[in-house]
């Protein structure tokens, strides 16, 4: 009689082994192609980002529900998204990377599932979220069920917004509706050639406006760095992008309940810097640049720019004073003199507003001559969006630090971080020039008949000028009405403003019981 065959009974250890080896591996096949695109996979990418072997997959094993059009033949394990959780600089995060190489990257109804649930489990545990775009959009196979998907990501998008940082990497395609998430979220970096953003693609935009655009000219990184404003980060290099993340975390807390990471300090407190005592040119009309103050002001000279390409007549930032971390926001006077206009009131107003959520106190730094004149900027809502500067600002509980360093005129002046509207600490140097407007305009308007009269307009003009000047555009009128606290060399700046920041510290802050304000959009 023969034997019968034995079943071999199967490890289950190996199994466990074998299943998770063959769904982290992929396709081989779509991996080159992605490389040959100059991309890393979505695995590879986390792995760049995040503290070494700190990565731990969750939902590896999901795969999609849905039938029809060859999709029961697919599928594939982890549908398309990879997610878990890691470190940052020994620091807790949440993430999720598009996997272009299942679908396309495209989103289903389990890959919103896998984003869904990260997300809850980032804001539950009040750490940050970060993701990394590379997707082809809706998946159009699963139809309504997608765009059910990215609402309930956008939803919490906003549930997270002021709570917990929100970083997004666009990496490869983001358009359509999923461009909204990356809107929503804090910062947005973008690395040149590689990834894009648009709702509308170059094919629809030529069948229905007739425009022949590409990609890049569309919706590439240097659009949204230069033009539209939408990125914050431009990188060379998935690299570059991925050391911009990580030292953008030596300035953010892990969420509004938290204080920003705080370094020992190496740059001693009271130092002081001489060639701040000639950096304000003689002529009042010649530019410099504000970088040059924040350089020599702040820790080791050390300043992380957000949206440098945008509004350049802006400066935003963050640094350290004393190794505590502080947003920076400058006008620029080598940019249109340093005046405010539309974009850099935006620019200057949301980062204002991502500090003041995350404990991040702001120091501001003034040189601005008013706001820009013209009918584009009149017809563009130049009312509207200055106003959002000034809203934020008041609106801000943070400790408010303010140097005046030249002209802080109109109503610029009020807009940009004033005692009016609540600011912990005013002071300017001796080169201010705080007035309704500069003295030219000012004698134009005060002595038009005077002038019109005069036998020689030119020299009384000059005069008057010189009257107005030492008159009113100085820093000591305000002065002496507690305006500003103090008058202060140029080169004790950093001693003053650190000394002000200890106080500050100690602030109690207090939000008036409402729902929220009513900010102008």
């Amino acid at each position: 009689m023969a034997t019968p065959p034995r079943h071999r009974k199967v490890d289950p250890l190996n199994e466990l082994r074998q299943r998770k080896y063959e769904a982290g591996h992929g396709d081989a096949e779509a991996f080159t192609r992605q490389h040959a695109k100059g991309k890393l996979t979505a695995r590879e990418r986390i792995a760049r980002l995040v503290d070494r072997n700190s990565f731990e997959e969750i939902d590896l094993f999901a795969t999609h529900r849905a039938g029809g059009f060859g999709l029961e033949a697919k599928r594939i394990p982890g549908d398309g998204v990879v997610t878990g959780m890691a470190r940052i600089a020994g620091r807790d995060v949440m993430l999720f990377s598009h996997d272009a190489s299942v679908f396309g990257g495209s989103l289903g109804e389990v890959f919103a599932e896998k984003v869904i649930k990260v997300m809850d489990l980032a804001l539950t545990n009040r750490i940050p979220i970060i993701g990394i775009n590379d997707s082809g959009g809706a998946r159009i196979q699963e139809g309504v069920v997608s765009l059910a998907g990215y609402a309930e990501i956008f939803w919490r998008n906003v549930e997270a917004s002021g709570v917990i940082p929100q970083l997004s990497l666009i990496l490869g395609p983001c358009t359509g509706g999923a461009v909204y998430s990356p809107a929503i979220t804090d910062f947005t970096f973008m690395v040149h050639g590689v990834g894009y953003m648009f709702i509308t693609g170059p094919e629809v935009i030529r069948v229905t406006t007739g425009e022949d655009v590409t990609f890049d000219s569309l919706g590439g990184a240097e659009v949204h760095n230069v033009k539209s404003g939408v990125a914050h980060f431009l990188a060379e290099s998935e690299e570059e992008c991925f050391t911009q993340v990580r030292n953008l975390f030596k300035y953010i807390p892990q969420s509004r309940e938290d204080q920003p990471p705080r370094v020992d300090p190496t740059d001693d407190p009271e130092r002081a810097e001489p060639g701040l005592a000639t950096i304000i040119p003689d002529n009042p009309k010649e530019p410099y640049d504000i970088k040059d103050v924040i350089g020599m002001v702040v820790d080791q000279g050390d300043f992380f720019e957000v949206q440098p390409y945008y509004a350049m007549n802006m400066v935003v930032g963050f640094a350290h004073l004393d190794g505590n971390s502080v947003g920076i926001v400058a006008n620029q006077p080598k940019v249109m003199a340093g005046a405010l206009d539309i974009n850099a009131s935006d620019k200057a107003a949301r980062f204002v507003r991502f500090c003041d959520a995350f404990n991040i106190p702001l120091v501001t730094f003034v040189d601005v001559p008013g706001f820009l004149p013209g009918t584009s900027q009149e017809y563009g809502g130049i009312i509207r969006h200055g106003a959002k500067l000034l809203y934020a600002f008041s609106e801000a509980t943070v400790p408010k630090l303010t140097v005046i360093t030249r002209k802080a005129y109109g109503g610029a002046y009020c807009v940009m971080c004033s005692k009016h509207i609540r600011a912990d600490f005013n002071v300017a140097w001796p080169t201010a020039e705080i007035a309704v407007m500069g003295p030219e305009g000012a004698v134009n308007i005060l002595f038009r008949r005077e002038l019109a009269a005069a036998e020689d307009p030119a020299a009384r003009r000059g005069e008057l000028v010189g009257e107005y000047t030492e008159r009113f555009a100085n820093p000591y009128i305000a002065a002496e009405r507690g305006y500003i606290d103090d008058v202060i060399e140029p080169g004790r700046t950093r001693s003053e403003l650190i000394r002000a920041l200890r106080l500050g510290l100690r602030k109690e802050r207090k939000r008036p019981p409402r729902w929220h304000g009513n900010i102008p959009l």
